[in-house]
Order: C-alpha cells, then sequence, then structure tokens
C-alpha cells in the first residue's frame, strides 16, 4: 500500500501545490531582496563595509543551520507547523529590518529571515505525504522550482523599489508576503500525517551547526581575510573537527539528526553530491550576469546598464524553472528522475559552454539565462524525487532539507570561486579593480564542469534501490517516478 493514496489525498491538490510553490517564493524572494542595496548599506546604516557584510553573513549562516534542523523537526512535529513557524520568523525578522537603522538590528533581522530556509523542503515533503502519486512529481518540480523563481524575479522588482523607493519597503514587502504566505498555509494546507520517533538529537544539531558556521564563514570571509590568513584556517579546523564529532555522534544515536546509514545509500548519497555541483553551477550565473549588465562599457567587459536591466536580464531564466517544471514532471514519470537529473544537467552544461563565448550583449544573456533556467528547471524537479525515493517517509523532512543544504553549499563554493577568479583576473579603472571578460569566461567554464560532474555522478546512481521501509507500509522508489 502507498502511503500517497489517492483515497487519502485532500482534494484540493492544485491549492496546496499553489500555495506552498508560493511559499517558497516568498522566502527565496527575502533572500533576493537586499541584493540591489548592498552597496549602499554602510551608508544606510552607518557603518563600515565589514560590518555591514554581516547583513549578507548572516542570513547564510543562519540558513545553514535552520535548514536541516527545521527538517528534523517537521518529521517529529508536523511539517505544516514548522512550515508556519518558518514564515511567521522571517516576517517578524522583515519586520525588525524595516525598522532598523543601524547595523545590529538589522543583522538580528536577516538573520531571524535566514531561519526560513527550510520552507522549501518542508514544503516537498508535506506534499509528499499527502499528494496523490500521479501529481507528485509535477508538485515537487514546482515546488524545487519556486527556489531560483523568487531568486531571479526578486531582483527586478528588489531594483524597481530600491530606484523608486525607500530602500526600508523592501522589507515591508517581504513582511507583507509574509503575512499573505501565512494566511494561506493555514487556511489551505493540511498537516502531514507522517510522524518519526525518538526525541530531538540536540548534540547532532549543534555540531552539525558549528560545523556548517566554520565552513561557511570560512569560504564567505576567505577572500577579505586572505586563505592563508589564521582565522580563515582556524575556521576550516574548526569545521573538519566538528564534521566529524557530528559524524560519529550520528551513527552511534538511536534517533539522528540526520540518519547517516540511510544518507550513504547510493541514490541518496550520489544525488546529494550531485547536488553540490547543481547548486554551484546555477548561482555562477548571477554572480557573472548582474556584473556584466552594470559595468562600464570602458572597461570592455561591461555592458553599462543599470540595476533594473540587471534584474530584468536575470528574469527569464526564472520564469523558464516555471515552464520547465511540467517538463520535468514527464520526464519523471515517464522514464525516471535520474533520466530527468542528467538531462537537466546536460542542458545547464551546454548553456554555460556557449555562454562563456556570447557576453558581449543582453539578448545574448537573456538566451543563455533561458537555456540555463531549463535546465535548472529540470534537475530541480529530478532530485527531490530521487531522494524521497531513497528514504522511509518518516524521514523526508530532514531528508530533503539535508539536500537543500547541500545545494546550499554549492552555491557558497561558486561564490567563493568566483571571488577568487575576480580577485585575480583584473584591470585597474581609477581606484576600482574591474573583472576582466577572461575572469567572466573562466567562471562561466568552471560552472559548464560543474554541471558535467553533476552528469557523471547521477549516471551511476543505481537504476532502482532497495525498498524504504516504514514500520508495515513499504515505499517503493519507483512511485516518485
Amino acid at each position: 500500500m502507498s502511503v500517497n493514496s489517492e483515497s487519502a489525498a485532500p482534494p484540493r491538490t492544485g491549492a496546496i501545490v499553489a500555495v506552498l510553490a508560493m511559499a517558497g517564493i516568498v522566502v527565496s524572494l527575502m533572500q533576493t531582496l537586499v541584493i540591489p542595496i548592498i552597496p549602499h548599506l554602510p551608508e544606510y546604516l552607518n557603518a563600515g563595509v565589514d560590518d555591514t557584510a554581516w547583513v549578507i553573513t548572516a542570513t547564510l549562516l543562519a540558513a545553514a543551520v535552520a535548514t536541516p534542523t527545521m527538517g528534523r523537526l517537521g518529521d517529529m512535529f508536523g511539517k505544516r507547523r514548522m512550515l508556519l513557524i518558518s514564515i511567521v520568523l522571517m516576517t517578524v525578522g522583515s519586520v525588525i529590518g524595516a525598522f532598523a537603522s543601524t547595523v545590529l538590528p538589522m543583522i538580528v533581522g536577516r538573520t531571524l529571515q535566514g531561519l526560513a530556509a527550510g520552507v522549501i523542503p518542508l514544503g516537498i515533503s508535506v506534499m509528499r505525504d499527502v499528494l496523490p502519486k500521479e501529481k507528485l512529481a509535477g508538485a515537487v518540480a514546482m515546488m524545487s522550482a519556486s527556489l531560483g523563481v523568487g531568486g531571479a524575479l526578486g531582483l527586478p522588482l528588489a531594483a524597481v523599489i530600491a530606484e523608486y523607493g525607500s530602500w526600508h519597503m523592501l522589507f515591508w514587502v517581504s513582511a507583507a508576503m509574509g503575512l499573505i504566505s501565512f494566511v494561506a498555509v493555514t487556511m489551505v494546507v493540511p498537516e502531514s500525517p507522517e510522524r518519526a520517533g525518538g526525541g530531538f538529537d540536540f548534540v547532532g544539531a549543534v555540531t552539525l551547526s558549528a560545523g556548517l558556521v566554520a565552513l561557511l564563514l570560512g569560504i564567505s570571509k576567505g577572500a577579505s581575510w586572505g586563505w592563508t590568513a589564521s582565522s580563515t584556517i582556524l575556521c576550516f579546523v574548526i569545521a573538519v573537527i566538528a564534521f566529524a564529532a557530528w559524524a560519529t555522534w550520528e551513527l552511534r544515536t538511536t534517533a539522528p539528526l540526520v540518519d547517516l546509514r540511510v544518507s550513504a545509500r547510493p541514490q541518496v548519497l550520489l544525488t546529494n553530491i550531485a547536488s553540490i555541483a547543481f547548486g554551484f553551477a546555477m548561482f555562477a550565473m548571477s554572480m557573472v550576469f548582474p556584473q556584466i549588465v552594470q559595468l562600464p562599457e570602458q572597461t570592455g567587459s561591461g555592458l553599462g546598464g543599470s540595476m533594473l536591466m540587471a534584474g530584468l536580464v536575470m528574469a527569464p531564466m526564472g520564469i523558464m524553472l516555471l515552464f520547465a517544471a511540467p517538463v520535468s514532471s514527464y520526464i519523471t514519470n515517464n522514464f525516471g528522475p535520474k533520466i530527468t537529473l542528467m538531462a537537466g544537467a546536460v542542458v545547464v552544461a551546454v548553456g554555460y559552454f556557449i555562454g562563456a563565448f556570447m557576453l558581449h550583449s543582453e539578448w545574448q544573456l537573456v538566451v543563455i539565462g533561458i537555456i540555463i533556467g531549463i535546465g535548472t528547471g529540470l534537475a530541480y524537479g529530478a532530485m527531490p524525487a530521487l531522494i524521497m525515493g531513497g528514504v522511509p517517509a518518516s524521514q523526508t523532512g530532514a531528508a530533503n532539507s539535508f539536500n537543500t543544504l547541500m545545494r546550499s553549499l554549492g552555491t557558497s563554493f561558486a561564490s567563493a570561486i568566483a571571488g577568487v577568479i575576480t580577485s585575480q583576473m583584473f584591470i585597474q579603472l581609477g581606484d576600482a579593480e574591474i573583472p576582466t571578460a577572461d575572469a567572466f569566461k573562466t567562471i562561466m567554464l568552471i560552472a559548464g564542469g560543474a554541471a558535467v560532474v553533476a552528469f557523471c555522478v547521477t549516471g551511476v546512481i543505481p537504476k532502482r534501490s532497495a525498498p524504504a521501509e516504514v514500520d508495515d507500509v513499504v515505499v517503493d522508489p519507483a512511485e516518485v517516478r
């Protein structure tokens, strides 16, 4: 008997998918809305550049801690309940940011916003538990795509608000959308019937969080601190020690935060590795395109466009993520999520390899963004399907959250590597160091290589895994096809 029995399915399937996808878009919008005002934060908050950099770093670190923690809490106490708590944290953080005029309350607000990062994996897990199986692949693809959709559409929206209104409005918009999402989820989305046994793994949560914070802090600050600086090296050493302690504890405790034995199954392990590569590939475009659009033409690598133009160039990529969702669902239903993920990797690789030589006009960037958006949409719909096909239903919250975390690590690696490349390949324009066209080309080629790695890793995922047993119920991985 399937967990996703049609007889147990709620009648408002379309509404559930729409509301959960909207919540995902709102959370990803929140992360993007602040990007256009980053250069102006020292002026707005009357603080130094090093201090205002924590406005971004705090969100990244909070998201890394919250994603696996909220997933496990969702498995234990209800995925819908933790999803609502995440939305509340985001909304409160947005209100604090809207009132902030100094750097400390802004960092507090952005930290609370980052704690909402678990919304998308929790939403996917709710879908697995309450939707009929024939609707699952399309719903998961739509929910997964919401991460990129919100990110891409948030740039032009934020640019318009920042250019024609007060920057505080960015946070009021985020708060209003959070409130709408909370009401919609409360009214439409049912609670998942699945529950995991055992208590909350505090030791696992603390050690994993310590490792993630140290790792991401080293990656995000390495360029400014220096990659051989004692502070950077100390972060990486702490990360290694914390991860080793976490893995040792998780293998010994009876109710782990992340079941490493389940995570070591080839289908789950290889999907997570491919997710890191895909996270890298997806974010690389976001590092390159806005810079190319906004840099002065006299640099030889820029197009001299506005902040709004940069957002408009990125927007088609997000739209294509939505259009790719039903295609991802069709391929998954007919050929399996492995084929979908491999197809997405091929499309993304082609987009980057062609794009490395088409960075000379806005229309070229739009075309390349559309290609990469299609490939990313295919891949992001397939990854949760592969994960859910390899874990028990009672662990989908934690498993999907961990997979989302792997994608986030990939984006962090992309940011760090892009920073290293642009710091080494630049020209001097007045007092500014401007990345060269070759720097952008190199980043694009590396991102294409990351997509090739994802393709190769996905290719060795077993066609079939052993069924995941959940008490007396058996969930066949083929059901997510």
